[in-house]
């Protein structure tokens, strides 16, 4: 069972990925080719570009750069919910073709707090495990047998996404209205791409931190109320 949050890794990303946005950014205006712009443009003019980019909210140049996340330690219950989004790539573990012999499982804060549900959650894991080798030891192919897995199985999945997409994702995931685990999940690559591209992601997040507003309504969680106080 896995009651930590997430593992994320940032396998990689486009090379200077503030520098590409900006060149884009001057190419639609400038006279000259890509390739010079982004030699000629300093650290400090990249900066200033990037910033005014995304404050005014100009952000096709910010599909030019990908990121891509390795992430372990998540449940089913997640990745249902992040192949949502949709402008990106995804590689999951299969359970067609990987054994679910021994599988981890997330358990969730509510029930790690309630020692009774913990006893029940976990005895339905050690039940499904128990049927699940059953039905592979009668000589059902694990493509079938994956069908008495619980969403709480624990998977691993690649995902890549552009700038644009993740600053859509962390709106919407960041969100204290979001679902706690992949909350968890987008508060953890934020800061992943923060390292490598801070002007890009400096001010993302949910909406109440990056527009002003709350989409929620009356289920609003009341930070944006609480800061313009």
């Amino acid at each position: 069972m896995k009651e930590q949050g997430p593992k994320v890794a940032l396998m990689s990303y486009t090379p200077e990925p503030e520098r590409t946005v900006a060149m884009a950014a001057r190419l639609c205006y400038s006279p000259v080719g890509a390739e010079e712009l982004a030699e000629t443009m300093s650290p400090a003019a990249i900066s200033k570009l990037v910033g005014k980019i995304v404050e005014l909210g100009h952000l096709s140049t910010l599909e030019h750069v990908n990121f891509t996340f390795a992430i372990e330690g998540v449940s089913r219950v997640l990745t249902h919910q992040l192949v949502r989004h949709r402008i990106a790539s995804y590689s999951q573990q299969s359970q067609r073709y990987v054994k679910e012999h021994d599988f981890e499982y997330i358990l969730p804060p509510t029930v790690v707090r309630n020692p009774e549900a913990r006893q029940k959650f976990e005895a339905l894991m050690a039940s499904i495990r128990t049927t699940y080798d059953e039905l592979v030891a009668m000589g059902v192919h694990q493509e079938d047998a994956r069908y008495c897995l619980a969403n709480a199985t624990e998977t691993k999945i690649l995902v890549t996404m552009n700038a644009r997409s993740l600053l859509h994702f962390f709106q919407l995931r960041c969100c204290s209205r979001a679902q706690w685990e992949i909350r968890g999940l987008a508060e953890r690559m934020l800061l992943e791409v923060r390292k490598v591209a801070p002007g890009l992601f400096a001010k993302a997040g949910p909406t109440c931190v990056t527009d002003g507003y709350c989409g929620e309504g009356e289920m609003t969680c009341g930070r944006l109320a609480a800061r313009d106080r």
